[in-house]
């Protein structure tokens, strides 16, 4: 049975300002869990505010799901701190984001060339 003590799927999406498309998307791809009512509503624990959170933040870094969903428990003191087992991703997501830069500067560089050439 569900707790009475649980949100509404369209209410976690007004706390977190994520929208109920992706709070499903989250719960499909596993990093979010839903309890179910008998009518098959999806019901989730209050806790899950700060779930969802922390879901958003480090999707914002550009972390893909299948990364975040292995280092949400990673965080700690009510997710004030993260363990080192993020050093890893983050590590690796940083050396790919600077090469991306490295592209679209290049790009940037080759644009205002082109950009000179106008008439």
């Amino acid at each position: 049975m569900v707790s009475e003590r649980t949100l509404g799927i369209g209410e976690l999406s007004r706390l977190t300002g994520a929208s109920v498309r992706s709070l499903r998307h989250y719960e499909a791809r596993g990093v979010l869990a839903a309890d179910r009512t008998a009518t098959g509503r999806r019901r989730f624990r209050p806790e899950d505010v700060e779930t969802v959170r922390r879901i958003r933040l480090l999707l914002e870094a550009g972390l893909p799901l299948a990364i975040i969903e292995k280092m949400l428990p990673c965080f700690h003191d009510a997710g004030a701190t993260l363990g080192a087992c993020v050093q890893e991703y983050l590590s690796e997501h940083r050396r790919a984001v600077r090469e991306r830069l490295v592209e679209l500067e290049a790009q940037e560089s080759t644009l205002r060339r082109l950009e000179s050439l106008l008439v």
